[in-house]
């Protein structure tokens, strides 16, 4: 299970990343509601354009400490149980808009990953 754990500590962080440094514009049949650039996206969900700051700044943050992570684990869990709250805020957003399911598939898979990071280093501090 760590080493799962690791590798979806990396994939969380890269996949975050991703998203708001390399794909904010390009449109992709994942943006809610039809959206073709993560602003639309955010506005399709009567959300005001400083919050998509917010989430971006925050989402970045939490691609950097699951990164240092990998070299001191405390930070990792945290991170990661935060990470898991975004995720369930976004596919509250695409309940919302009644975006089809395949749209909350890459929110779900990182709210999943996400759990299971934080679960195995909750593990690791109580065996320690």
């Amino acid at each position: 299970m760590r080493g799962f754990a690791l590798a979806s500590q990396v994939a969380i962080a890269l996949g975050l990343i991703g998203v708001w440094l390399l794909r904010t514009s390009p449109g992709t049949r994942l943006r809610g509601s039809g959206a073709m650039r993560l602003r639309e996206e955010f506005l399709s969900y009567g959300l005001s354009p400083w919050f998509a700051h917010v989430i971006a700044s925050l989402e970045l943050v939490l691609a950097v400490l699951l990164l240092t992570g990998l070299r001191w684990p405390i930070v990792a869990g945290p991170a990661a149980a935060v990470v898991a709250l975004v995720m369930l805020g976004a596919l509250g957003m695409h309940i919302k808009v009644r975006d089809p399911v395949h749209k909350s598939v890459p929110a779900f898979v990182l709210l999943v990953l996400a759990v299971v990071v934080a679960v195995s280093q909750g593990e690791r501090l109580i065996r320690s």
